[in-house]
């Protein structure tokens, strides 16, 4: 059985960045972690390694954290045009 592929740099990079985009707009609407954790369904640990980018989410779980802070999942994407940090928080 062979062992799985590692991700790559561009996907690693891309992971931290959605951790921060997410911690800006939780955040920027005066959340803490167990607050969204309280809201979600989330345990705090997935939700912190999610922020730092060491773990992927899938989509059900960004719907999930979305709708704890009030936001749209869009919100939470970083702009792919945009270097890390240039994205305004979401607010709505």
């Amino acid at each position: 059985m062979s062992r799985p592929t590692p991700p790559s740099d561009r996907v690693l990079a891309r992971r931290r960045e959605l951790g921060d985009q997410i911690r800006r707009v939780r955040e920027h609407h005066n959340l803490t972690q167990q607050a969204v954790c309280d809201r979600s369904g989330l345990d705090v640990a997935t939700y912190s390694r999610i922020e730092q980018g060491h773990s992927s989410p899938l989509f059900d779980t960004l719907v999930r954290i979305a709708d704890a802070i009030g936001v749209g999942e869009v919100d939470l994407m970083p702009d792919p045009a945009a270097g890390a940090g240039d994205r305004p928080a979401a607010g709505r």
